[in-house]
């Protein structure tokens, strides 16, 4: 358990940092370039959507891992398994509060394997179709010959350093470390 809470607080920190690079990064990294609008979901199922970066359906994948996985972590950091295992800020709340929100933590673990499934299973179906979106995924780049396109925008050092202090400013909070020790328990008398 010791190592499920230092990946979910390493996982609290990519979170944090992708949820503030969505508004300060790159043009196709911020949330605004992909949101699923009405509009965007139309063009996209009549097939005249051609933009670059994620299509419709796409985003709603990314925004729905986003959430799922931010849920996941952030109810991580006050669940206990009532036992030997306590998370970090398992001391704000009550006993009552930490059993509910760890029935929650446990019951979304079967949630994201199907997401995190069906998201693998659209990347293969579109490498069967000819289109390679896993290397577009891992570096950022893609060739387009279809149609002339500008550059792509930098986020730029400014917004990464944003993007990194907010991140770890976030993993800081979340170990607990800032909360005060409880009081030691009263001595017992010695009858």
């Amino acid at each position: 358990m010791l190592w499920h809470g230092r990946f979910g607080l390493s996982i609290l920190g990519l979170l944090t940092f992708r949820l503030v690079w969505g508004l300060v990064g790159g043009t196709y990294a911020r949330f605004s370039n992909f949101f699923p609008t009405p509009s965007r979901i139309t063009h996209y199922l009549r097939g005249s959507w051609h933009e670059l970066g994620h299509n419709p359906l796409g985003a709603f994948s990314v925004f729905a891992m986003l959430g799922l996985f931010t849920f996941q972590a952030l109810t991580g950091l006050i669940t206990n398994d009532d036992v030997a295992f306590y998370g970090p800020l398992t001391r704000l709340v009550s006993s009552d509060v930490s059993s509910l929100v760890s029935g929650w933590h446990r019951s979304t673990e079967q949630l994201i394997y199907v997401v995190i499934g069906l998201h693998i299973l659209a990347i293969v179906v579109y490498r069967l179709r000819g289109k390679k979106l896993l290397g577009a995924m891992l570096h950022g780049r893609k060739t387009v010959e279809e149609k002339p396109v500008q550059d792509a925008e930098s986020g730029g050092g400014l917004a990464l350093s944003i993007a990194l202090v907010i991140a770890i400013g976030m993993v800081w909070l979340a170990w607990g470390s800032w909360i005060p020790a409880p009081p030691p328990a009263p001595a017992m008398p010695a009858w």
